[in-house]
Formats: structure tokens, C-alpha cells, sequence
């Protein structure tokens, strides 16, 4: 094991420069699609790195990505200088006044319901009003009527649905 030379494959320029001039070289105004930028490397080249595809797509989508490239009709392309920017998703921002000078700004508020304050006195109990009448006020009022009982409604009458009514029994007379 003394000096032998690993096969090495040449030292190959960066992927984003390879991309670059195989677009030069191949483009028309249309551009180069991704299998014409890889068959351009590779004669170009020579023997490239086994993972060369994925090295490959990825350069490009990285590229595309940034700004470098244009991806229109499955071809990549050199953007247009003359091309406004391309916008990202969404409702724009509003344009931001300048401050006048001597502005110190405060720190944003967080999102959310503020905590409360730990050395905050207690707030007192909130005055409950009676009736007057003396009981607690969970149990309902007795009425005198047939033992219905009722919450002090307006009209006198209690909640819910009246009691059933059971029909008197009469005596039958059989007569023979």
C-alpha cells in the first residue's frame, strides 16, 4: 500500500457554471431542457460523478429557485435583464412612510392575550343582589298550587311542561 493513485475523476468546474455555459451553447431563445444540459456536460466533460442527475436537478432547482434561471415550457433559461422582478405569493405589502428623524420605535406587541400581573392586588367579590326572601338562591320558589315549583318568571307561571292531569276515577255501577 504505498503510493498508489486512486482513479480520480478530473477536477470538474462548479455545476451552476457547467449549467450556465451549456445553456449558452445550447440556447436559442427557447432555452435548454434538462436532458439536452446533461447529454451537453457530459460530451463536454467526460465521465461524470455517479450521482450526476441528482447532482444535476438539484443545481437547477436551486437555480431556478434564486433567480438564475427561468423555467418556462420545460426549458431553463437565462432570465431577461429587462424583465420586471418576479413577484412571490400574496397581497403585496404596503408601502412604509419614513419617520422623521429622532423616531424611537417601540417594541412590537406579542400576538395574544397579555398575562396577568402576578403582584396585582385581587379583585374583590362582585356583590350579588338578593330577593329579600332569604333562602339560597339555586333552590326555585315553592308555590302554593299543587306543589309546582317555579323561578320568578313575569307572567306567574312555572318553566317547563304543566303536570300530566289523571282523570278521576268514577265508580261503575253493574246493574244485572
Amino acid at each position: 500500500m504505498a503510493t498508489e493513485e486512486v482513479n480520480k475523476p478530473p477536477s470538474l468546474p462548479p455545476y451552476p457554471e457547467m449549467i450556465l455555459k451549456a445553456i449558452e451553447a445550447l440556447g436559442d431563445n427557447n432555452g435548454a431542457n434538462k436532458s439536452a444540459i446533461s447529454n451537453y456536460i457530459e460530451s463536454t466533460y467526460g465521465e461524470m460523478p455517479e450521482g450526476h442527475s441528482t447532482l444535476l436537478s438539484y443545481h437547477l432547482k436551486k437555480m431556478k429557485d434564486s433567480g438564475e434561471l427561468v423555467f418556462l415550457k420545460n426549458n431553463y433559461m437565462k432570465p431577461d435583464p429587462n424583465a420586471p422582478p418576479k413577484r412571490g405569493r400574496g397581497r403585496p405589502p404596503k408601502p412604509k412612510d419614513p419617520l422623521p428623524p429622532g423616531t424611537v420605535l417601540s417594541p412590537p406587541r406579542p400576538r395574544g392575550r397579555p398575562p396577568k400581573d402576578p403582584n396585582a392586588p385581587p379583585k374583590p367579590p362582585s356583590a350579588k343582589v338578593s330577593s329579600g326572601s332569604g333562602r339560597p338562591r339555586g333552590r326555585p320558589k315553592k308555590i302554593a298550587r299543587s306543589g309546582v315549583t317555579s323561578t320568578n318568571s313575569p307572567s306567574g307561571r312555572p318553566r317547563g311542561r304543566p303536570p300530566k292531569v289523571k282523570p278521576q276515577m268514577t265508580e261503575v255501577s253493574v246493574e244485572q
